[in-house]
């Protein structure tokens, strides 16, 4: 099975964190060097939602980098409602149960979805300090996918000397509000990674039996290949 790198998934978190903000954020100034195709797209829309949040959570990294470092708690919260903001998280959770989701009830996916969000953040959020925030962040496209249902958003994440790393998103509307429920790092997708990963788990327990197993460690996402 092909895992997300662990330094991809520093990417992948970063990447989350990225789009995961309320719309009144979209009013500040996108990042300069991103192309003026992408510069120009219309406030609110997946493109420049990820633009515009991409520069405000990098810099937000690098200005409190001392603190979070100091105090891993308000790093914790930091990363907690900026990624639960935006981020779909019980959508996407149902995409990872796949086969083991159908017919399962709103509660018991909330409560896998907590507890894959929280393990990961746990286990890699405070890998964000060691993230390069020089990053700059170029949007390429943006695809309507499924009669525009859903959009794709491919970035790039720039890194000086370094080969780009690319991002995508895939975003669906929720009411009035463009919501992530997937995360491409260099081309490996979060959900199918850990749809894989729990699989076997899910075939063996209970949603809430996995969901307990995760929550005490028993059962942990795993990023990086043995």
């Amino acid at each position: 099975m092909k895992r997300i790198p662990h330094r991809s998934l520093t990417v992948f978190i970063a990447a989350a964190l990225a789009v995961a903000a309320p719309g009144a954020v979209l009013a500040q100034a996108a990042d300069a060097a991103a192309p003026a195709a992408a510069s120009a797209a219309p406030a609110g829309s997946p493109s420049q939602l990820v633009l515009s949040n991409s520069t405000r959570i990098l810099a937000t990294l690098e200005s409190r980098r001392a603190e979070f470092t100091q105090n891993r708690a308000a790093l914790r919260d930091f990363i907690a409602s900026e990624f639960n903001a935006m981020f779909d998280r019980d959508y996407s959770a149902r995409l990872v149960l796949g086969v083991h989701g159908r017919g399962a009830s709103d509660a018991d996916v909330k409560v896998f979805a907590d507890a894959l969000a929280d393990s990961l953040m746990q286990r890699y959020g405070s890998s964000l300090l060691d993230l390069n925030t020089k990053l700059k962040v170029r949007v390429k496209s943006e695809t309507p996918l499924r009669g525009g249902a859903i959009v794709k958003v491919s970035s790039e994440y720039l890194r000086q000397g370094n080969e780009a790393v690319p991002v995508d998103y895939l975003m669906r509307k929720v009411g009035t509000q463009w919501k992530v429920f997937d995360v491409m790092v260099e081309g490996v997708s979060f959900v199918q990674t850990f749809r894989n990963q729990f699989d076997a788990p899910l075939k063996q327990k209970s949603i809430p039996q996995v969901a307990a197993d995760i929550k005490a460690g028993k059962l942990q996402a795993q990023a990086a290949s043995n």
